[in-house]
C-alpha cells in the first residue's frame, strides 16, 4: 500500500478540471488502494480555491461550486485520512520558514506531511510521497513531471522541501 500526502494545490485538481485532474483522480480513487492524507487546513484551502473559481470572471456556477465543495467534504469523511494541525506542527512550520522559502500555509502543509511521514516510518511502514502542484515551494529545482500521469516519486525527507515532492504541472489545459 502506498501513502500519499496531498497539499491543497494537488487535491483541488480532483474537484476542478485542469491539468493533472485525471492523475489526481486516479491516485485518490478508493479502488487504487492508496492511503491519502490531508492536513485539516486543507479543507479551508480547497474550499477557498473552489470558491475563487466561482468568483472569477466566467467562472463556475454557484451550483458547480457547492457541488464541488460538498463532494470534497464528503470525501474528507470517506476517502482521506485527516491529520489535525496542532501547536507542534505550527512550531515546525515556523522553523521551516526560517530555512526554506515557503509561504505560511505551504510550511504548515509540509510540517504536517513530515509528522505523518515520521509516524509511518516509526511504525516500519513505507514513507509517504508528498504531492503538490505549487510552483512556489522550493528554493532549489524539483523535478517537474510531464505528463502529470507519470510523476517521479521520491521519499519524503525530514527537512528538505526541495527534494520531497511529486510535482504536477499547473499549466492551464484550455
Amino acid at each position: 500500500m502506498s501513502h500519499f500526502y496531498l497539499d491543497a494545490s494537488a487535491v483541488v485538481k480532483r474537484y476542478s478540471p485542469e491539468t493533472g485532474t485525471a492523475w489526481v483522480r486516479a491516485l485518490t480513487d478508493p479502488t487504487a488502494g492508496h492511503t491519502v492524507m490531508l492536513g485539516d487546513i486543507t479543507l479551508a484551502e480547497v474550499a477557498a480555491a473552489i470558491a475563487a473559481k466561482h468568483r472569477a470572471p466566467g467562472g463556475i456556477t454557484v451550483e458547480e461550486r457547492d457541488n464541488a465543495v460538498g463532494l470534497f467534504l464528503s470525501h474528507c469523511i470517506t476517502d482521506y485520512e485527516l491529520i489535525a494541525v496542532n501547536r507542534s506542527i505550527i512550531d515546525r512550520a515556523v522553523n521551516l520558514t526560517l530555512s526554506h522559502k515557503l509561504r505560511g500555509y505551504d510550511a504548515v502543509q509540509l510540517a504536517t506531511a513530515l509528522v505523518a511521514n515520521e509516524a509511518l516510518t516509526a511504525a516500519d511502514l513505507a514513507p509517504l510521497s508528498f504531492v503538490t502542484a505549487a510552483q512556489t515551494w522550493s528554493p532549489q529545482p524539483v523535478p517537474k513531471v510531464s505528463p502529470p500521469k507519470t510523476p517521479i516519486s521520491t521519499s519524503l525527507p525530514n527537512d528538505a522541501p526541495a527534494s520531497c515532492s511529486r510535482r504536477l504541472s499547473t499549466k492551464a489545459s484550455g
